[in-house]
């Protein structure tokens, strides 16, 4: 039988290299920095079960719920993220994961030829998910300071931008954070042209070094505030949200109707008990900090002792990635194959092109090794590379 063809919005989907790579990269022996994964020793499973359970003690976790999330788990969310702005505004909308809260905006802001202005390299899900309107997506180079923003005006006057994304915090795949200047002149464009701003922040709290900055959110009413659960309690939990504007919110929970009814009334209650107890919480995530925190040292330390000044890395202050691009040329994509028989394995960075030509990049996650084995990983790297 053949395939269908399907239709003009599913047409427009790019595919994602990196979910079709660990399809290869899953084999006994490969040492993986291609993921993204959290460590899967740190994830939480007695403390969740203890949630779990005191859950269950309600018929409520097993039934339906509201569309815009439970209301405990949105109050909690809530104050954490007015905590983070130092001010009470906006309101909660609970999704399935932050890349549904990414694929409703696209779908609630978004009409076909639209502009959007992403990161260069971008994150891969934001790219799909605004494929599927068929909107025009900018790229906007990337730097050690995030986002070029200072590019930026000369698009803002010719085209009619409706979205700026951005992951303001341990960029993913770049692993670079916006600078509190380029912050405050993101917002003042948004203000003076009247788009909005989607902050995608998963990576946020998983500071391990350097000052912390304050949200986009904090410079400007047009942001919408991304994230989720997944990085600091467990993305199985399939919990992330959407906080700012109450009527472009208003939208997404019209959407939202029509894409699930409503959330896992039992997940989100276990959320909302695992982020309310900020005892455990703080000390859960600064176990998680501490240990990726060594591992991003450790692999930092090995690549640049294996290549040199071949190789430009990111400095690890946070996150899970460290972006790496060779200064001689070296093609990582031509090279991932031997790569991979030799028992290691990483994303090339054109995975992440919008439109410049990444050929000589990789991404490389430090999350799910220990230090011996990251660097026994940069052992066979640099056998191929």
């Amino acid at each position: 039988m053949s395939e269908e063809r399907g239709s003009l919005s599913v047409r427009a989907v790019r595919g994602s290299a990196i979910r079709d790579l660990l399809a290869v990269v899953e084999q006994p022996g490969v040492l993986s920095l291609a993921g993204g994964l959290p460590a899967p020793e740190l994830l939480p499973t007695e403390r969740t079960a203890r949630a779990a359970q005191a859950a269950l003690a309600s018929p409520a976790a097993l039934q339906y719920g509201v569309t815009a999330g439970a209301p405990p788990l949105r109050e909690v969310v809530h104050a954490r993220e007015s905590t983070k702005l130092g001010r009470d505004a906006g309101t909660v909308v609970i999704t399935h994961g932050s890349q549904q809260a990414l694929s409703l905006l696209a779908q609630a802001l978004l009409d076909p030829g639209d502009t959007v202005i992403v990161e260069d390299p971008g994150y891969i899900g934001a790219l799909q998910a605004f494929d599927t309107t068929r909107a025009r997506v900018v790229g906007v180079p990337l730097d050690a300071g995030g986002m070029r923003v200072d590019e930026l005006r000369s698009i803002l006057q010719r085209e009619r931008v409706r979205i700026v994304h951005t992951v303001s915090n341990f960029h993913n795949p770049g692993g670079a954070t916006l600078t509190e200047e380029r912050r405050r002149e993101l917002a003042r464009l948004a203000d003076e042209f009247g788009f909005w701003i989607v902050e995608d922040d998963p990576y946020g709290e998983l500071r391990f070094a350097g000052p912390t900055v304050p949200p986009v959110a904090a410079f400007s009413d047009r942001v919408i505030r991304l994230s989720s659960a997944s990085k600091i309690v467990a993305p199985g939990l399939r919990v992330g949200w959407m906080h700012g504007d109450a009527g472009v919110l208003a939208l997404v929970e019209r959407l939202k109707q029509g894409a699930d009814l409503c959330g896992s009334s039992l997940t989100q209650a276990v959320t909302a008990e695992l982020l309310a107890d900020t005892v455990w919480l703080d000390g859960h995530v600064e176990t998680i900090r501490s240990v990726y925190g060594e591992r991003a040292r450790a692999l930092h330390t090995a690549l640049t002792d294996a290549f040199g000044d071949r190789l430009r890395l990111t400095t690890p202050e946070g996150g899970m990635f460290l972006w790496g691009e060779f200064a001689d040329g070296t093609a990582t994509s031509a090279n991932l194959g031997e790569a991979v028989d030799a028992g290691v394995a990483y994303v090339p960075g054109s995975a992440f092109a919008v439109q410049r030509d990444l050929a000589h990049s990789l991404r490389l996650c430090f999350t799910t090794s220990p230090p011996d084995e990251l660097r026994e990983a940069v052992r066979r790297l640099s056998t191929v590379l």
